[in-house]
């Protein structure tokens, strides 16, 4: 076996195509035919028995990395750790708390009548869709479709200040 290792190595950089990956390759597949030997018959091609056992080491990897997570270097996570204090990447808690609506955003929302506000309510807040809300609320699709176009038009009026202010839009 020992006199094929160059060429097994050969065929395993073909498959992996980075040297450190190819050398455990054929060291998982010499330890694999060395535990097999007694499987291999006299009169068998040696060279071809491991060119097979190279061959299934390197599927059977293949696919346990594919069910495997994603791993990232140590390295990695403390450029990571850093940006995340930078500010680029927002903790779950930063996210959650600028998802909440403000005090501003209460106001406008209570400044809506009854019917707009929960029109609003269940098609841009809950994301239900239009023929749900219809359902929900008991009237005619149209009738939502038409609540929900003026809501959202008092809403612009209503909170473009707000967004001028946040340069959230563009002063016209």
């Amino acid at each position: 076996m020992v006199p094929l290792r160059a060429e097994l190595l050969r065929a395993a950089m073909r498959m992996t195509h980075r040297p450190g990956d190819a050398e455990d390759l054929v060291q998982d597949t010499l330890m694999r035919a060395y535990r097999s030997f007694e499987t291999l018959r006299p009169g068998t091609n040696t060279r071809a028995w491991m060119h097979q056992i190279l061959r299934n080491t390197w599927i059977n990897n293949h696919r346990a990395a594919q069910r495997r997570p994603a791993e990232v270097p140590v390295d990695d996570l403390g450029e990571q750790t850093s940006r995340e204090s930078a500010g680029c990447i927002a903790s779950a808690e930063v996210a959650f708390l600028a998802a909440q609506p403000d005090a501003e955003m209460h106001a406008a929302m209570a400044a809506l009548s009854d019917e707009f506000r929960m029109v609003v309510y269940l098609a841009d807040v809950e994301g239900h869709p239009y023929a749900v809300v219809a359902e929900m609320m008991g009237t005619p699709l149209g009738t939502v479709m038409s609540r929900l176009h003026r809501a959202r038009r008092q809403l612009r009026v209503l909170l473009g200040g707000t967004a001028r202010r946040r340069r959230l839009v563009t002063a016209a």
